[in-house]
């Protein structure tokens, strides 16, 4: 019964909500002149407070037309837009900045709908060591990082050196097939020497008074404490996620003028990449069994930087010289 009143008393507070918002958009419409579009296209600066605002607003109106809007397909976009300026009875001539801001807007909500699918489809597609193209990747990617030690085979404990886990790397693309790949090669060839660093210091023993000999039998899991192509493995799960829960939309929204692209996404794991490992290096883990709770609270010190909508990931190179700027 508890359980009942508790759902029923939402219910009456959603309607209650509901209709108090729509008085209040019709009294405000009434007294300004202006629909909600209008108002926030005048009112809010370009990028992710704008479009939000529109993206929620199209969303939640009555109208079927609007509401499809959200979905709408980046061809389509200016006959959806004058569409809505004939049902809110607005003219273009008179109104010439609503049209503008509608279509930047609608062409980020586009986009970053169609960046989902396209990233989404990088990760679902298996690495296939039968695949040219893969192993031309995987090969340009071992190039890239090592560039004076040839490889002495295609499988080959080697490839621990730069971070795999075992002689073979197309098993540990399990979880994100091509998609870490093709983040690990981008981040390698755009902002090389961030990428290098990253690898050296992985590699290095976590106590510097360390002897030649005792660093010769060092493993892994007792230098800086990670192995750098399972991290950017881990790095595009969580770039990964923040796409697909909306998250991300913050950033890109205030990145891309129109349409956010797989570079925009690439770029911001390269940027993440290397935040994560500065991370890491100010929680001096013990030793790799910690790498789950770091990750966790460096996940939730990102999202927590983007709920503001003010706040941008910085997408330019070099990468490692980058900060969390307000725009």
């Amino acid at each position: 019964m508890k359980h009942f009143l508790r759902a029923l008393t939402q219910f009456f507070g959603f309607l209650y909500c509901k209709c108090l918002w729509r008085t209040l958009k019709f009294v405000t419409r009434k007294v300004t002149g202006r629909c909600e579009l209008q108002r926030i296209c005048y009112s809010s600066k370009p990028g992710a407070r704008r479009t939000l605002k529109i993206e929620s607003s199209l969303k939640f109106s009555k109208s079927k037309l609007l509401q499809s809007a959200v979905s709408v397909h980046p061809d389509c976009v200016e006959k959806v837009i004058d569409d809505i300026m004939t049902l809110k009875k607005i003219k273009s001539d008179t109104n010439p900045q609503l049209g503008v801001s509608l279509q930047a807007s609608l062409l980020q909500i586009a986009g970053y709908r169609s960046l989902l699918g396209e990233v989404e489809k990088l990760r679902r597609e298996p690495y296939d060591s039968e695949n040219p193209e893969h192993e031309d990747m995987l090969l340009k990617l071992w190039k890239t990082l090592r560039p004076d030690a040839p490889l002495t085979g295609r499988i080959t404990k080697q490839w621990c050196e730069i971070g795999f886990q075992g002689s073979d790397p197309r098993t540990d693309f399990r979880g994100m097939g091509l998609l870490g790949l093709q983040n690990l090669l981008y981040f390698a060839e755009h902002d090389k020497s961030a990428a290098l660093q990253m690898l050296q210091d992985s590699l290095q023993p976590r106590h510097s008074n360390m002897s030649k000999a005792e660093w010769e039998k060092t493993t892994l899991d007792k230098a800086i404490g990670y192995s750098f192509a399972i991290v950017g493995i881990n790095i595009t799960d969580l770039v990964f996620s923040l796409l697909a829960s909306g998250a991300l939309k913050t950033h890109l929204y205030n990145v891309a003028p129109e349409t956010p692209s797989l570079t925009h996404f690439q770029q911001t794991f390269s940027y993440l990449m290397q935040e994560f490992h500065k991370f890491w290096v100010e929680q001096d883990p013990c030793d790799i069994m910690e790498f789950n709770r770091i990750r966790k609270t460096f996940h939730k010190k990102v999202l927590k930087q983007l709920n503001n909508p003010n706040m941008t990931l910085c997408p330019h190179f070099a990468a490692s010289d980058l900060l969390l700027v307000n725009l």
